[in-house]
């Protein structure tokens, strides 16, 4: 009993009228085609058709056929160009083609019935002639949906099936068997070729589907990106605010301090003083890192290669990292060597200092090893340690800024966590490969592939000394917008025997300088919006000449970082200790 149900829903399936969405787009093909060419095929048929009748017959029958079948075509266009557009259920559609479909085929369908009576067979061939060719036409149109098409063609076709067998010509006798097999293998045409329509047709909706997720997640993802950078930004300018605002408080405190060290206080003194120098320069170094991560940034670095002897970097830096070593109870230590590279010495240098500083950090027993060797053309430098390691799932992780192993509770001392950040957009801005090889619990080894010097001039970095300068009487002007940096940069360059005048303004500096300076110190951004361009602009035209100019800064924002660099102007970053700012003052003046 179930075979047999299944059998009949096998049988009656074609004839169901399918899913809604699907036959609307059914619908809408069919009615395309119909308002398209197959009413103007179909009335050019049945004109031909009329007039062959009466051209061989004298036989006018075939004009009142015309008649009406025009007569419905004319009703079929109206009513479906007026009706193609109006919302309607898919069983008002199919009702309204089925009606359509079976007018037409019983007006075509009629036809062999009006001369049925005719002495020659000759008529009743030709007709069966134009509604095969009619019946082939409206396949096309109509044969996505198979009871359609069924409308159509057994109205047609029956009575021509009906006429042969009602002739006594044993011609037409004959034809009845093949227009029973012809209106039986349509049906099976109908049949395949509704599925392979109702098959395109679920395919190009799922197309569809598939094309408006794709857009949606597009969209979506655009959103994400969108949001990201906004993000980035916000943080960006968040980093820049919270270090300018960091930085000036700061670098008036470095200097307060250096100014008090030089005054008479007793060793109790003493001590708080070294110990409030140390937590400063904890605090310097920090915003020196949010500096380096925001210079790489504002894409402001622009590398200077040149040929230097790693021998000379790397005894600076041991020198620094050494007695650092040495106070954890740690070994540092670096192999001489003769090797020299081409690159950029100090952004080398910056590289080396942040992969030192953060194997010293993670390292608690053992040391940090530095050590260079040649390969083919190139120098490898390379930085060992004993520290905790890295576990291969964090060896990629490491490098995002602000990611940090081991220090859920984010102790200063421990860094930022952007320091192998900077280390690799160094590397990225250096064209220098940047290699790690780690094991947890055993430590890491980073390796810098550099170009070797293979040729020409090969630099030794200068080794920073200490100047003598004497600076008595040396007429300065210090133009910066907070008193308190105005306060500790007059009484510093006082101790140092300078003429100092201090304003916070391009205005006020002109009315405290009755003769140009000797040395300008700006701050880049000021009150009312004026920057330190703005003050050396104003100090040129007044005297019409440009002192020699640094700019000190505490801005870290990248637009303001490369508007400061445009001046041309040495420019020092907020906070600057006593020495880089004596360091500095030299080298503007020689």
């Amino acid at each position: 009993m179930a075979e047999f149900g299944g059998i009949v829903g096998r049988v009656l399936a074609p004839w169901r009228l399918p899913e809604e969405r699907l036959f609307n787009e059914q619908a809408k093909l069919i009615t395309q085609h119909l308002l398209g060419i197959g009413i103007m095929g179909a009335s050019m048929l049945g004109l031909f058709c009329a007039l062959t009748l009466y051209w061989l017959f004298d036989d006018a029958v075939g004009f009142y056929w015309l008649a009406c079948s025009w007569l419905l075509n004319i009703v079929t266009y109206g009513l479906l160009r007026r009706l193609m557009y109006r919302t309607m259920s898919a069983a008002q559609r199919f009702r309204l083609l089925l009606a359509v479909f079976a007018s037409a085929g019983t007006v075509w369908g009629g036809l062999p019935l009006l001369i049925m009576d005719a002495a020659s067979p000759i008529p009743l061939l030709l007709i069966m002639v134009m509604i095969i060719t009619h019946a082939a036409g409206t396949f096309a149109i109509n044969a996505s949906s198979m009871p359609l098409f069924c409308a159509y063609i057994y109205p047609a076709v029956a009575p021509l099936m009906l006429a042969c067998l009602a002739s006594a010509d044993p011609l037409l006798l004959g034809l009845a068997a093949p227009c029973a097999i012809y209106l039986l293998c349509m049906t099976m045409f109908a049949s395949g070729a509704q599925q392979a329509a109702q098959h395109s047709l679920q395919l190009q909706f799922i197309n569809l589907e598939l094309v408006e997720q794709l857009r949606d997640e597009s969209e979506q993802r655009e959103q994400a990106r969108a949001e990201a950078v906004a993000a980035n930004r916000a943080k960006s300018s968040f980093l820049a605010a919270a270090s300018h605002d960091l930085r000036q408080p700061l670098h008036a405190l470095g200097l307060f301090l250096e100014a008090l060290g030089r005054s008479d206080i007793n060793a109790r003194q003493r001590e708080m003083l070294d110990s409030a120098v140390t937590v400063s320069g904890s605090a310097r170094h920090m915003l020196n890192t949010l500096l380096d991560y925001s210079r790489l940034e504002a894409g402001v670095i622009e590398p200077q290669p040149c040929g230097f002897r790693l021998q000379t970097l790397l005894g600076k830096l041991e020198k620094e990292f050494g007695p650092q070593a040495d106070a954890r109870g740690l070994v540092y230590r670096s192999r001489d060597t003769s090797l020299a590279a081409f690159s950029d010495p100090a952004l080398v240098e910056l590289i080396l200092r942040n992969l030192i500083s953060n194997a010293l950090r993670y390292t608690e027993r053992g040391g940090v090893l530095v050590g260079c060797r040649r390969r083919g053309n190139f120098a490898h430098i390379e930085v060992w340690d004993t520290g905790i390691g890295i576990a291969p799932d964090n060896q990629q992780a490491v490098f995002q800024e602000f990611f940090q192993l081991g220090n859920p509770e984010r102790d200063r001392r421990k860094g930022l966590g952007l320091g192998l950040a900077i280390v690799q957009g160094l590397c990225s801005t250096l064209g220098i490969t940047l290699e790690l090889m780690s094991v947890p619990g055993r430590g890491s080894v980073f390796r810098l592939i550099l170009p070797a010097a293979t040729g020409g001039v090969v630099y030794d970095m200068p080794a920073p000394a200490e100047s003598q300068q004497n600076f008595a009487g040396l007429s300065v002007l210090v133009v910066d917008d907070d008193e308190a940096v105005r306060a500790a940069m007059g009484e510093l360059l006082t101790s140092w025997g300078c003429h100092c005048h201090v304003a916070d303004s391009a205005a006020r500096a002109l009315q405290v300088c009755e003769e140009p300076p000797q040395l300008l110190i700006v701050d880049y951004r000021l009150r009312e919006a004026q920057t330190g361009a703005d003050v050396m602009a104003a100090i040129c035209e007044r005297f019409d000449t440009l002192p020699p100019t640094f700019i000190i800064t505490g801005d870290t924002a990248p637009d303001r970082l490369r508007d400061a660099q445009d001046t041309g102007a040495l420019l020092l970053h907020k906070p600057v200790d006593a020495g880089r700012l004596h360091e500095a003052i030299c080298r503007v003046l020689n």
